[in-house]
């Protein structure tokens, strides 16, 4: 991924280059490997890049070979080899980007291109072709990528779209998150959207319930395509391994993967190098993984034994409670949302990712997604019936950009590290979404169940079954830690940052500051301490309005008897379950 900043219908945009070059080099970290811009008639495209496919010839702004379309991108496209095959009679390509495929996507199916995309991307394309020019933008179908549009009533007629806010936040004075799965289209200024699942249709309360029985071979085999085609790179890469189910399935995966890939590029060789397709070498790959928490930390301990077992190079790597508090307020920067939830989780990933990067390593595949979709956080076991269930989790997907994907982009990005999340595939969303809440529903504590092989019912329980034979007889994971009890990732770090969080926060934040919080912040009022601390640093940040209208707090269900504290240790089943002998 990379970071795009773009601005469209200003008056004379040679003269405002080495501005609108400042504005870029704000979200520089995003595109470490190169900077490029492109000034046409009315509008300013640049691109920060980061190189992960087409390393060698893949520099944007992208340029059409009659110089009329260009375009810059924030993502990968995985289905890119099919595009380039259909079209390669037709349209020239310039270099080996992945990306460049969206060129005579838009020749032939205009702002209609993105559904035959496959893959997580943000872009910005100017079409000089006519007049006036015209600006097609468009984000990814759940938001896996960062993409913000503003407008500066200074400049009438004129709009910007940015990866991050840092770049128009001074610049603009109204600004949103531009909404995954749509396109914008300047020619009518609509902005209207194009990725319509079958599992998206009408709103939460009103659209249609899943209520298709669970296909355990079909949601195994779904889930390890998406992996397999996220392996797409010509740079190192690695897993995140946190020890919990999520992060070690993707691992397990990308293992098996990695392998097949290794072993067919070894017979590759063989035959080159004799003619008959003999090898002594199969290939070998050790895929790197890496984990991060506090010393002897329920993540640390679970992610060694899953290495261990998966025969990864893994790295583990120690903080403390200071250091992550040292963080916060860059942790902040970088996110760009005062969001509890997100602050605690990110600051951890942000630190593990600086040490990544400074290993070499540009790509992570990663597991958010997985308790959205599949109703995985402790508090969903308090829903009332399995339509709530069904609607609870469309309700978390829909809003996975505020949260998670956020996270994931921006705690990463920071330090120009991508993180891939086959949980978001389409094709896989499509499968598990459509899947009956009623086999996703889960009761843990005392009156936990079982499957007829003594599976407990537990939270994802679906996914677990899914892996829990694979089709050679090699187990995917060893039962401690496929039917491991679900952590938050803030709290899977080690129980004592919440803690420390909160205790720094008790430290700064006065009793009489917090009593005055709704005068502050009239909106979005923090509701505890913790949350005024991180809205205080939040607005050292970004003090202007327009900057914290594009926040979004990631609040429980209440109405489910889920505590305020979004940690999984405040739901009373957390505790229950490690009560039981499993």
């Amino acid at each position: 991924m990379c970071g795009i900043l773009a601005v469209h219908g200003i008056k004379n945009p040679l003269a405002d280059r080495a501005h609108f070059v400042a504005l870029s080099k704000r979200i520089r970290h995003r595109g470490p490997d190169w900077s490029g811009y492109y000034v046409g008639k009315e509008a300013i495209l640049c691109h920060e890049r980061l190189a992960i496919v087409g390393v060698d010839s893949g520099a944007q702004p992208l340029v059409s070979d009659d110089g009329k379309l260009i375009l810059a991108v924030n993502g990968e496209i995985y289905n890119h080899l099919a595009i380039r095959s259909e079209y390669g009679s037709d349209f020239k390509f310039k270099t080996h980007s992945d990306c460049e495929v969206i060129l005579p996507l838009y020749e032939k199916h205009g702002k209609d291109l993105c559904n035959q995309l496959d893959g997580i991307f943000s872009f910005v394309l100017l079409d000089e072709s006519v007049t006036p020019t015209r600006i097609i933008a468009a984000r990814d179908p759940i938001g896996v990528t960062t993409l913000y549009q503003g407008w500066n009533s200074k400049r009438p007629g004129a709009t910007y779209f940015s990866s991050e806010l840092k770049s128009i936040v001074d610049e603009c004075d109204e600004i949103i998150s531009f909404p995954p799965g749509h396109v914008y289209d300047s020619r009518d200024k609509s902005t209207t959207q194009y990725f319509q699942p079958s599992w998206w249709s009408g709103d939460e309360e009103n659209g249609r319930i899943a209520s298709l029985p669970v296909d355990f071979k079909l949601l195994r085999e779904t889930l390890e395509a998406s992996v397999r085609k996220r392996l797409m790179a010509e740079v190192p890469y690695g897993v995140l391994l946190s020890g919990g189910l999520d992060s070690s399935l993707i691992a397990s995966i990308a293992t098996r993967e990695a392998q097949k890939l290794a072993e067919a590029k070894s017979a590759i060789r063989q035959n080159g190098a004799n003619g008959n397709g003999a090898s002594s070498d199969r290939g070998h790959l050790h895929l790197h993984s890496f984990s991060i928490g506090l010393e002897h930390s329920p993540d640390l301990i679970a992610a060694r034994k899953a290495a261990a077992f998966l025969g990864t190079t893994h790295h583990e790597f120690v903080f403390t409670v200071q250091e992550g508090l040292d963080a916060v307020p860059e942790v902040i920067y970088h996110l760009e949302t005062y969001d509890v939830t997100t602050v605690r989780a990110s600051t951890p990933m942000y630190l593990l990712s600086r040490k990544i990067r400074a290993m070499g390593v540009k790509m992570v595949l990663s597991g958010e997604g997985s308790d959205e979709i599949l109703g995985g956080y402790l508090y969903f076991h308090a829903a009332p019936d399995s339509k709530s269930f069904h609607q609870e989790c469309i309700r978390r997907v829909k809003n996975l950009h505020t949260a998670d994907c956020l996270r994931a982009n921006k705690s990463t990005m920071a330090w120009g590290l991508e993180a891939r999340v086959p949980f978001l595939d389409k094709e896989f969303l499509e499968v598990a979404l459509n899947v009956d809440a009623k086999d996703k529903m889960f009761s843990k504590g005392s009156s936990q169940q079982f499957d007829e092989d003594g599976r407990p019912k537990m939270e994802k329980y679906t996914l677990r079954k899914a892996f829990d034979c694979a089709p050679d007889g090699k187990p995917y994971l060893p039962d401690s830690i496929l039917w491991r009890q679900k952590e938050q990732f803030s709290d899977g770090v080690g129980y004592s940052w919440i803690d420390g969080m909160k205790d720094c926060a008790a430290a700064t934040v006065s009793d009489e500051a917090f009593a005055q919080r709704a005068e502050r912040y009239p909106v979005d009022t923090p509701d505890t301490k913790e949350a005024y601390w991180i809205r205080e640093i939040f607005e050292g940040h970004f003090p202007s309005e327009t900057a914290a209208k594009t926040a979004v707090r990631w609040i429980p269900r209440g109405d489910w008897g889920c505590a305020a504290d979004p940690s999984g240790r405040s739901v009373s089943i957390h505790n229950a379950a490690y009560n039981e002998t499993e």
